[in-house]
C-alpha cells in the first residue's frame, strides 16, 4: 500500500481519529451549551445580589455620610459585601464610589483601585449585565435619596469546568451523548467502508488465502515473476526469475540500476519500461529472455520472463538450413545460366569461346576454392567462406578474402563459433550492400584469440549507433520485425561469451571486428 502504512495502522489511526472527532463534538457542545446556560442563569442571579447590596439602608447610609472618614469605609463596607458573596455563591462582590474607586473587595489589594465597568451603565443610573475578563456580572447603582448615583456594586461569578456545567445540566449531557452516539455511528459505517474498499471487499481470512494461493502460484509456475514498485526497487521475485537473471538472494528492497545486481542495460531498460512493447526480447547470461511488461497504475509493475533459449537454438539451426538451402539455390541459378551460356555457345558453334568460357568460369571458383583453402584450415569457416561467395555472387557483390588471413585448425567449439559470427557479420554485409559493392574477410589467429574483420563499401554505422547496433539493432528490430537484427546481437553475445569483443568503426564503409579467444575463460 505504498507509503500509506500497514493495514492495522491505518484502522488504528481511523479510530483515533473517530474518537478524538467525538470528543471534541461532544466538548464544543458541552462548553456552547453550559457557556450559553451560564451567563443566562447566573447573570440573573449576579443582577439580583447586587441590587440586594445595592438597596441595603447600611450601605446607602455609610455612601451617603459625607461625614465617615475615607479609611473607615473600607471595613465598615466589607461586611455587606462579604455576606452577600457567602450568601450568593458569587465569585467576588465589590462596593465602590460613584467615581468607581473600589471601597469592598474580597481581595484586600484591590481596595483604592478603580472598578473595571467595561461597558457598564451603572455609573449613569442604570443596571447593567454583560462579561468581563471571563466572568459574567451584573452592576447596579447605589441610588441616593436625591436620585443621585451614590456607589456601584458589582457582584460576579466565572465561568464553570467543563465537567460542572455537564453535571448541572443533565439533560443537556444527554443530548449531548446522543449526539456523540450518532457521530460515533457514522464514523464507524464510513471506516468499515474504507476497509472493506481498500480490500476489494474481502474478509481477513480471505486475504490470508489469497496470499497463500498467490506465494504458491508465484513458486510454482515456470515462468519468472519480477515485480518493481514505483521507485524501481524489486518488490518480488520468484523462483525462476531469480534463476533466470542469476539474482543474489537478497535482492528484493534493490534497484533494478544497483551495480550489485549486474543486470544489462538492454534488460533494465524493459524492467523499468524505458523500452516498450510485447515480447522484448534480450540476450543475457547465455539464455535469450522474452520479457512481457505490466504497469500497475501508481503501484510499480509487474513483469514476466520465459526462457527461448531452446526454441531460439532450433530458430538458428532452421536459418543454417535455410542459408545452405539459399546457398544452393545460388549455385544453383548460377551454374544453370552458365550451363545456358554454355549450350548456346554450342548450338552457335563457337566451340572456342565455349571452351575459353569453361575454362575462365572453373579458373575463377577454383582460384576462390584454392585461395580459401590455402589460408583457411578449418574445413567449417573455408565452407562457410565458399558457399557466402555463390550468395554474393548472386546479389552482384563482390566477397573477397584478405591476403593476410591465416588460420589453422581449431576445436570444435571454437569452429562453431567462427561460423556463427563470420556468417553473422557477413550477412550483415551483404543486407547492407543493397546488391553493389564488395565485401572483404580476414580471418588471423593473432596472440591466442582469432579476430575476425569484415569490412564493406556501404554507407557505414552512424557514429552514435556504433555500439547500439549490437543491442538496439537486436532489441527493436527483432521485436518488431522477426528475425532482423538479431545476428549482431549473437555475434557480441558469442564473443563475449568466450572473453572476446565484437567492435564496429567506419573506414570507407562498416568495419566490423569480432574477437574470440582460443581458451575459454573457466
Amino acid at each position: 500500500m505504498g507509503g500509506r502504512g500497514s493495514l492495522a495502522r491505518q484502522l488504528l489511526g481511523w479510530q483515533l481519529f473517530v474518537v478524538v472527532a467525538l470528543l471534541c463534538a461532544v466538548g464544543a457542545l458541552s462548553v456552547v451549551q453550559a457557556g450559553e446556560n451560564f451567563r443566562t442563569t447566573e447573570g440573573r442571579r449576579m443582577l439580583s445580589v447586587a441590587e440586594d447590596v445595592a438597596a441595603t439602608p447600611g450601605v446607602r447610609a455609610l455612601l451617603a455620610d459625607p461625614a465617615a472618614p475615607c479609611c473607615a469605609l473600607p471595613a465598615r463596607l466589607a461586611p455587606f459585601a462579604t455576606s452577600a458573596q457567602s450568601l450568593s455563591g458569587a465569585s467576588y462582590v465589590v462596593i465602590a464610589r460613584a467615581d468607581r474607586t473600589i471601597l469592598a473587595s474580597p481581595d484586600p489589594r484591590r481596595v483604592g483601585e478603580p472598578l473595571a465597568t467595561g461597558g457598564s451603565t451603572a455609573p449613569r443610573g442604570r443596571s447593567w449585565v454583560g462579561e468581563l475578563d471571563g466572568a459574567t456580572v451584573a452592576h447596579v447603582p447605589v441610588i441616593g435619596d436625591g436620585g443621585e448615583v451614590l456607589g456601584v456594586v458589582a457582584a460576579g461569578r466565572r465561568a464553570a469546568g467543563f465537567w460542572e456545567g455537564v453535571l448541572d445540566s443533565p439533560d443537556d449531557a444527554l443530548r449531548l451523548l446522543g449526539a456523540a452516539l450518532v457521530i460515533g455511528v457514522a464514523g464507524s459505517l464510513l471506516l468499515a467502508r474504507r476497509v472493506k474498499n481498500q480490500t476489494l471487499g474481502l474478509e481477513p481470512h480471505e486475504i490470508t488465502a489469497l496470499v497463500e494461493y498467490r506465494e504458491a502460484l508465484l513458486h510454482g509456475i515456470k515462468e519468472g515473476v519480477v515485480a518493481l514498485d514505483p521507485h524501481q526497487r524489486i518488490t518480488l521475485v520468484n523462483d525462476h526469475a531469480r534463476e533466470l537473471l542469476d539474482l543474489p538472494p537478497e535482492v528484493v528492497g534493490r534497484a533494478v540500476d544497483d551495480p550489485g545486481l549486474a543486470l544489462d542495460g538492454r534488460l533494465r531498460d524493459v524492467l523499468t519500461g524505458r523500452s516498450t512493447g510485447a515480447d522484448q526480447l534480450v540476450l543475457g547470461r547465455g539464455r535469450v529472455l522474452t520479457l512481457n511488461r505490466m504497469p500497475l497504475d501508481v503501484h510499480g509493475a509487474v513483469v514476466t520472463l520465459r526462457d527461448r533459449t531452446e526454441l531460439m537454438t532450433l530458430q538458428e539451426e532452421l536459418d543454417a538450413n535455410r542459408h545452405a538451402t539459399d546457398t544452393l539455390r545460388a549455385q544453383a541459378h548460377e551454374f544453370s545460366n552458365r550451363l545456358h551460356t554454355i549450350a548456346g555457345l554450342v548450338e552457335l558453334g563457337e566451340y572456342d569461346e565455349a571452351r575459353g568460357f569453361i575454362d575462365r568460369i572453373s579458373g575463377a571458383q577454383g582460384r576462390w576454392r584454392a585461395e580459401v583453402g590455402t589460408r583457411i584450415a578449418d574445413p567449417a569457416v573455408a565452407a562457410l567462406l565458399i558457399a557466402k561467395a555463390s550468395l554474393a555472387a548472386e546479389r552482384g557483390i563482390g566477397l573477397r578474402l584478405d591476403p593476410g588471413s591465416a588460420l589453422g585448425p581449431v576445436d570444435e567449439v571454437l569452429s562453431t563459433d567462427l561460423v556463427t559470427v563470420l556468417g553473422n557479420l557477413v550477412d550483415n554485409a551483404l543486407d547492407a550492400l543493397a546488391g553493389r559493392g564488395w565485401v572483404e574477410v580476414s580471418v588471423r589467429l593473432v596472440d591466442g584469440e582469432v579476430r575476425v574483420v569484415v569490412r564493406d563499401s556501404g554507407p557505414g554505422v552512424a557514429p552514435g549507433l556504433a555500439e547500439e547496433v549490437f543491442r538496439h539493432g537486436f532489441t527493436t528490430k527483432a521485436a518488431e520485425q522477426g528475425r532482423r537484427g538479431l545476428g549482431l546481437a549473437l555475434t557480441r553475445q558469442t564473443c563475449l561469451r568466450r572473453g572476446g569483443c565484437v567492435r564496429v568503426h567506419n573506414e570507407d564503409g562498416a568495419v566490423f571486428t569480432a574477437r574470440l579467444p582460443v581458451a575459454v575463460p573457466a
